[in-house]
């Protein structure tokens, strides 16, 4: 197997990884994907292209991550989503022997409680991991959204 394609399986790995920690509510393991100095954001696409640096959310080390999901547990209140994510077009944009950056198209489909689904966000994920002693970690992760409006509160990690 080619390096490149050993590296994008690695990728898809931490992506595929990541995103079931999400679909499937086990937020408590989600900080654990990223190094404890990352950075998560979520910003819109508009604000992408124009360089605007204003993003809905943003955390920039794993505590604040940490700190989002005991909120989301103990704190607010809102109809807990159903998030069903699908991921396409993982392309490795560049890397190193401890660094890789990578893009990934999402949309992510959320399930009410009385049974409608609709798409919630759709978007690019640009992200760039490093190797550690415990596996591939998210250091950035920019959710680029196109969707124009938010649908109700954005309160999960897309």
């Amino acid at each position: 197997m080619s390096p490149a394609l050993l590296l994008r399986l690695e990728m898809q790995d931490l992506l595929d990884r990541y995103i079931a920690a999400i679909d499937d509510d086990r937020l408590e393991d989600w900080a654990a994907f990223f190094t404890n100095d990352c950075l998560y954001e979520i910003i819109p696409r508009e604000n992408e292209e124009l360089g605007l640096p204003a993003p809905l959310i943003r955390c920039d080390n794993a505590a604040m991550l940490r700190d989002r999901v005991a909120s989301l547990r103990h704190a607010n209140i809102y109809e807990k989503p159903a998030y069903r994510h699908l991921v396409s077009a993982l392309v490795v944009t560049g890397s190193t022997e401890t660094e890789a950056s990578f893009r990934a198209n999402y949309v992510v489909v959320n399930t009410s409680q009385e049974g409608s689904s609709a798409i919630y966000q759709a978007g690019s994920y640009a992200s760039t991991a490093v190797r550690t002693p415990d596996g591939w970690r998210f250091s950035r992760k920019r959710v680029i959204y196109d969707t124009a409006r938010v649908q109700t509160l954005l309160a999960y990690p897309i």
